[in-house]
């Protein structure tokens, strides 16, 4: 007699992971990434120098300073919730393996950024934007509806989102207090794996988008930019 394991009830057949699961799956790296939960693959850009948060000041800069920078950083936070959003909508209804782990990969490295940014937030004693859940859902959502145009549609979404940070994270190397090195450095391996991006999208069939759609984009990145500043 062959002894059962199963439940009573239960296929003995496995189980066909199917969209639900996905979704299911897709909320729970959503709260992982919005409570901070999540852990960087790679070592922290900006080292093991010493810090403080005391007085209104951290490592030599000024309140105003200090402001200033955290305000930056909590801007670039908010891009990588945005694209850890972006891309893993993108992927879920990407109907190409390749591509589909492509997009996660490229997810996964971001992650690396999203939390390089908040621990840099944790140091200038400031916190991230409280719009987050917003950000992150308006942006799977747009995600989602660029993986429905098409693989090379698709991937040239990504490659002009690519391009349009690597700008942005250009000129937050001009904006940021000269002597905020720490957030110099995070902010310069960003750009630099941003540029890696941009780079295997386009070497993989990237489609360059219409201008309507490069425009419309700038406008909305001017509206997050602008807002996550502040709040």
């Amino acid at each position: 007699m062959v002894k059962q394991n199963a439940l009573p009830g239960a296929s003995v057949f496995p189980r066909r992971l199917g969209r639900v699961d996905g979704l299911l799956s897709e909320l729970g790296r959503a709260m992982q990434v919005l409570d901070g939960s999540a852990r960087a693959g790679r070592a922290y850009p900006a080292g093991k120098q010493d810090h403080a948060v005391a007085g209104g000041s951290a490592e030599g800069l000024t309140p105003a300073e200090q402001k200033h920078a955290a305000g930056l950083m909590r801007v670039n936070h908010v891009g990588e919730i945005c694209a850890q959003a972006l891309y893993r909508g993108q992927a879920l209804f990407c109907g190409d393996a390749a591509i589909q782990n492509l997009l996660r990969k490229a997810a996964n490295e971001e992650v690396d950024h999203l939390v390089w940014c908040r621990q840099r937030l944790t140091e200038l004693g400031s916190r991230p934007s409280l719009l987050n859940p917003l950000w992150y859902a308006g942006s799977f959502s747009l995600g989602v509806a660029a993986s429905r145009a098409g693989i090379a549609r698709n991937l040239g979404f990504m490659a002009e989102t690519e391009s349009q940070v690597e700008q942005h994270l250009n000129q937050h190397l001009t904006d940021l207090p000269p002597g905020d090195l720490r957030s110099r450095s995070i902010v310069e391996q960003m750009r630099d794996d941003e540029i890696g991006h941009r780079m295997t999208a386009e070497n993989n069939g990237a489609k360059k988008l219409g201008k309507p759609a490069r425009l419309l984009m700038r406008a909305m990145s001017k509206v997050m930019t602008v807002t996550a500043y502040r709040i």
